[in-house]
């Protein structure tokens, strides 16, 4: 039977995308792991994989479509011994499923794999799938091979309930190696209600027109996605904002004598990779403070990964330095070089800039002496780093020269109270003006 491509949810909150270009033709053959389009998120380009061998029949969406649906049918493969032309002519899936049909599963995960296809209707339909093995071929999508082989999973005895019987991940829940399943468990007759989708957040209206002379420019997916952010995030998380003064002296000089053994490495450290270790630590050291707020459960991470704000053409973006606290420095410089190059690519996977524990901003370097930073949810904190300069300052009890920064943490104050905030800027100021700390 022909099977549908289908837009993949190349995130967890991809809602559309654009098919930025194809990859094939119709009447090209392709095999699992292909690669069949480029499509454009909200915050990179990503590659879309095969995971059926076939033929393009069909090709349904064109290149450079935009706002196209996750979940939309875009092209169409003729299976294994099909005609494609047959195939091509066959008629579009009904737009709604009879009641007694099951609603659709989940679209697929951050891997690029497509959506996984909704389970059978019944205890009989189950009965009725088509098997997962074919010739001496087991049917699966790469990634249920991958999970299979982790766990140690004999294929053969699972009955897939992809297209044409392909063994998907879904497939995979639950099952062991010690007590593999004989086939997926049948679900029930008809399927639970979706749970209602939460409101979207207030837009603004139509811009008036004043008669000033003007061009509008239509948003691009990110400038939609972080206008839909940061609305939700200033609605629905009451923000806290406590700001220290920190001296720098001890830091900048730490930083110059880094720099000069890491030399021979190709290694430069800048300020914000030293405050980006520091915020780990002191999240650490803090662990109130490395939480999220999930409505009725506080989810407290063991673990302090950074979201590091990095400004890109069109917008914004944070790739994540993982487990920040536990790596030196010197490969927290280097990751962060990589990340921010890909960055401005527009060449990050999913992973690299989804999650994340806290965030850091710095605009420092353009000048900015002090701000506040909206929090990234569903993160409760983010520091805002404002330029180091030099300012009047009691040093030892005397008036001195030194040079300053104002930090300014914002917090959300439903997950955090403001004692824990300020204990977690206070061992930050400390950190960062005792920086031997930061190599311990």
């Amino acid at each position: 039977m022909p099977i549908e491509l289908k837009m993949p949810a190349l995130s967890p909150t991809m809602e559309e995308g654009t098919l930025a270009k194809w990859l094939v033709k119709e009447g090209d053959t392709v095999q699992s792991g292909d690669l069949l389009a480029e499509i454009e998120t909200d915050k990179a380009t990503m590659e879309y994989e095969a995971i059926d061998d076939g033929v393009i029949s069909q090709i349904l969406v064109p290149e450079g479509s935009e706002n196209v649906k996750v979940g939309t049918v875009i092209a169409v493969i003729a299976g294994e011994g099909e005609d494609a032309s047959a195939a091509k002519a066959a008629p579009a899936p009904a737009a709604a499923p009879e009641k007694n049909d099951v609603a659709p599963a989940k679209a697929g995960a951050a891997s690029g794999s497509a959506p996984t296809p909704a389970a059978p209707a019944s205890a009989e339909a189950t009965d009725k799938a088509a098997p997962a093995v074919s010739g001496d071929r087991i049917k699966a999508s790469p990634l249920a091979k991958r999970i299979a082989a982790e766990k140690g999973i004999d294929l053969s005895t699972i009955t897939g309930t992809g297209p044409g019987g392909r063994i998907v991940k879904d497939d995979l829940e639950g099952v062991s190696a010690s007590a593999p399943a004989a086939a997926a468990p049948a679900p029930a007759a008809t399927a639970a209600p979706a749970p209602a989708a939460a409101p979207a957040p207030a837009t603004a209206g139509p811009i008036p027109d004043f008669g000033i002379p003007h061009e509008d420019e239509k948003l691009s997916g990110m400038r939609k996605t972080i206008a839909r952010r940061l609305t939700q995030s200033m609605q629905e998380a009451p923000h806290i904002y406590l700001t220290v003064d920190i001296r720098l002296d001890a830091l900048l000089k730490l930083r110059g004598e880094l720099n000069a053994s890491l030399e021979s490495r190709g290694v430069k450290l800048s300020v914000n990779d030293m405050l980006i270790k520091a915020l780990a630590v002191a999240l650490e050291r803090v662990p109130a403070c490395n939480v999220s707020f999930g409505g009725d459960v506080m989810r407290k991470y063991s673990r302090a990964d950074i979201s590091v704000a990095v400004s890109i053409p069109g917008g914004l973006i944070t790739p994540i330095i993982t487990d920040a606290g536990g790596k030196s420095m010197s490969k927290i410089s280097t990751e962060m070089s990589e990340l921010a190059a890909k960055a401005k690519e527009g060449k990050l996977q999913p992973n690299e800039y989804q999650g994340g524990t806290a965030s850091i901003s710095n605009m420092g370097m353009m000048g900015i002496k002090q701000f506040t930073a909206v929090i990234n949810p569903p993160q409760a904190m983010i520091m805002a780093i404002g330029a180091g300069e030099k300012r009047p300052y009691v040093v030892d009890d005397a008036l001195a020269i030194a040079t300053v920064m104002s930090a300014t943490g914002s917090f959300d104050h439903r997950a955090i109270d403001g004692a824990d905030g300020a204990l977690l800027m206070k061992t930050f100021k400390e950190l960062v003006e005792n920086p031997l700390g930061l190599v311990a």
